[in-house]
């Protein structure tokens, strides 16, 4: 369960020369017809001379990669976390702006192959103008779907879904969940003939925790039925600050497997782990079983996991099975600033699960 280090910022050349990579995290990942596996990395860079200036990266095209910048005046300016600023009318900017970059793997899904130059998905001018963020494949039919996170002045932080007939070129569809919620996947089947999506929403008013919403839809763009069904457990668990969908399930006998993520938060301090679930076949709203609320499947291990961008941090986003059926490969952000993978066997997953 060893995690193996993929991708981290020094391995993908920036977008501009005069531009830094500081983080590579959070891939859609789906195996290719001829057995290679297809990654889609989140990559998050900065203009070098605005490293620690209060300027917001803004993207002016609609086809490909042109910036302005923004200016943060100090009157604006609250004050600053990391790489995202706090202005004093209660809204937010970001010092980074994030793409999406193709990289081709082996057919064991441990070995980099290439890493595309230049940027593959980009936001575009007015719909996700602050950049896109955490992509998920699923493939339906004959078609692919990638679900990802488009950040705008006018539509915040909202989920969008993109088609494709050849995982190159993408026509946009459009929001499918509109601000905040993020987390977002689509289901690799129909179930009674509805589309089915896991999602995360948040607002600023809370009565209970964030936690995973299932929805469902007949056409893929409007979206109801929304239920939540699973909430962070309280206490000294893993998970008892929030929790969010990670990777599009996986079909098997015992039913769809997920792998999410929770955040265990005390005296001040995060810690982001990965756990699983199995949902009843014809009713995925319906838990069979979950990861231990005492134990995730797995947390950071490694020093690419406990120090980086922010500390502590496996982040879920993608899972495909080895060529024999018999492991999972799971794919992970690390500490916000790196790519890793896990093979499990299927059955050590399903002997961590609890009823």
């Amino acid at each position: 369960m060893k995690p193996r280090l993929l991708i981290e910022p020094k391995d993908v050349k920036p977008s501009f020369p005069e531009w830094k990579v500081i983080s590579t995290i959070n891939p859609a990942v789906i195996r290719r017809d001829d057995g290679k596996i297809l990654m889609y990395v989140r990559v998050a860079e900065q203009d070098k001379k605005h490293l620690k200036g209060e300027v917001c990266p803004v993207i002016t095209s609609y086809d490909g990669l042109t910036v302005s910048t923004e200016k943060v005046f100090v009157h604006q300016l609250k004050r600053r976390k990391k790489e995202i600023i706090f202005l004093k009318d209660g809204t937010c900017r970001l010092m980074h702006i994030s793409h999406l970059r193709k990289v081709l793997l082996d057919e064991s899904g441990m070995n980099v192959l290439e890493i595309d130059d230049e940027p593959t998905f980009t936001g575009i001018a007015g719909e996700s103008d602050y950049g896109v963020e955490d992509p998920r494949f699923t493939k339906i039919g004959k078609k692919y779907y990638m679900t990802y996170v488009g950040v705008s002045k006018n539509e915040g932080v909202s989920t969008y879904l993109a088609e494709s007939d050849d995982l190159e070129n993408w026509k946009r569809l459009g929001i499918i969940f509109r601000e905040q919620n993020k987390d977002a996947f689509l289901f690799p089947e129909k179930i009674d003939g509805e589309y089915v999506a896991f999602n995360r929403p948040e607002s600023s008013f809370h009565f209970s925790k964030p936690g995973i919403w299932i929805s469902y839809s007949k056409d893929l763009i409007y979206w109801g039925r929304d239920l939540n069904i699973a909430r962070p457990r309280e206490g000294s668990t893993w998970e008892n600050e929030r929790i969010g969908g990670g990777a599009p399930p996986i079909k098997t006998k015992k039913g769809w497997l997920c792998i999410y993520h929770g955040v265990k938060y005390i005296d001040g301090k995060q810690t982001y782990s990965a756990g699983a679930m199995l949902l009843n076949l014809k009713h995925p709203k319906r838990i069979i079983a979950r990861s231990s609320p005492k134990k995730p499947l797995f947390g950071p291990s490694e020093k690419f996991e406990k120090k980086g961008y922010i500390n502590q941090v496996v982040f879920p986003t993608a899972v495909v099975p080895t060529l024999d059926g018999k492991s999972l490969l799971i794919y992970s952000g690390g500490a916000d600033r790196v790519v890793s993978v896990r093979k499990i066997k299927l059955k050590e997953i399903f002997n961590h699960l609890k009823v």
